[in-house]
């Protein structure tokens, strides 16, 4: 089956903290490429998963997930006597803080010949992220494979920076996601990765840098400020909405999943900025990665 966006990546359970301080944890779903199909799903894209997850209780969660959001999981991987990886969410007067358990989990074990190439090239826009490399070599190399085969059919692709320094030291993490982004046509970084990977310290000079490299499209979010997009022909500052937020876990994905339907949509960068900025405010009302997400009709209500 044909999706108009395949995401590939990592899917992990997650458990997060609901009381600041209280060992009291909400089980639900994430993983930025997952988080990222739910949210352009909920945003009424054609959207399917590739990847491997395990065979255990939490895999059988994501497959039940994936379907109840409509989101095709006929490219994603059982593996037998795998693990889906799992990661805990704390919330501070810092913001949140991750842990991880994850090593020598499923889609750790991905190499490049479990990629379903027909799927890559049949879709309209492939998305991917650091965190799909960083998990291990093989799946990183297994990014790479998907993005040669998208580029070869004409497909898009897509790249979240989604900079994880327990995952991979500074300099491999520059040298891959550089190169990787050099290859993408929407470049979906955020502002504090974007510093670390480029050297630059400006939203403008960093959009420069992900232009200069042959990107088409920078949407590079701000936080609470929004976002710069850009394109070689304009860049505009696209703000954001105010929302009482509580948990901000999946805003990121959720810009990402926000601004890839609706650019399917419009083909128009700036009005898919000002729709995720939307989205991704209003993904930060409730606790996890996936349960806020916004569908559309509350995005489009909240836009006015």
């Amino acid at each position: 089956m044909a999706s108009d966006i395949l995401c590939f990546g990592e899917a992990l359970g997650e458990f997060n903290q609901t009381r600041p301080g209280e060992p009291h944890y909400l089980f639900g779903f994430g993983g930025d490429t997952s988080n990222c199909a739910i949210a352009a799903a909920r945003s009424g894209a054609s959207v399917g998963v590739i990847g491997a997850i395990g065979d255990d209780a939490f895999g059988e969660d994501f497959i039940a997930l994936w379907a109840r959001e409509g989101v095709d999981t006929s490219g994603m991987r059982r593996v037998a006597g795998g693990d889906t990886g799992l990661y805990f969410v704390t919330h501070g007067p810092d913001g949140h803080a991750f842990s991880y358990r994850r090593a020598g989990s499923a889609a750790a074990r991905i190499t490049a010949a479990d990629v379903p190439l027909d799927r890559v090239r049949s879709a309209r826009i492939l998305h991917v992220s650091g965190i799909s490399q960083a998990i291990s070599d093989s799946a990183s190399e297994a990014v790479l494979a998907a993005i040669a085969a998208a580029r070869a059919a004409g497909v898009t692709v897509s790249y979240d920076t989604n900079l994880r320094l327990r995952l991979w030291p500074l300099e491999k993490a520059r040298a891959v996601t550089n190169a990787a982004m050099r290859l993408a046509d929407i470049a979906l970084p955020g502002m504090d990765d974007a510093r670390q990977l480029t050297g630059r310290e400006t939203p403008d000079a960093i959009c420069d840098f992900y232009l200069e490299g042959g990107s088409r499209i920078v949407a590079l979010t701000l936080g609470k400020e929004g976002a710069l997009i850009a394109t070689p022909q304009e860049r505009r500052v696209i703000p954001s909405i105010s929302v009482n937020a509580v948990d901000a876990t999946g805003a990121g994905d959720c810009f990402d999943g926000a601004f890839l339907a609706e650019w399917l949509r419009t083909q128009d960068p700036f009005a898919a900025g000002r729709y995720a900025c939307v989205a991704a405010a209003l993904s930060t009302r409730g606790y996890g990665a996936v349960a806020p997400l916004p569908r559309r009709e509350e995005v489009l209500a909240a836009m006015g």
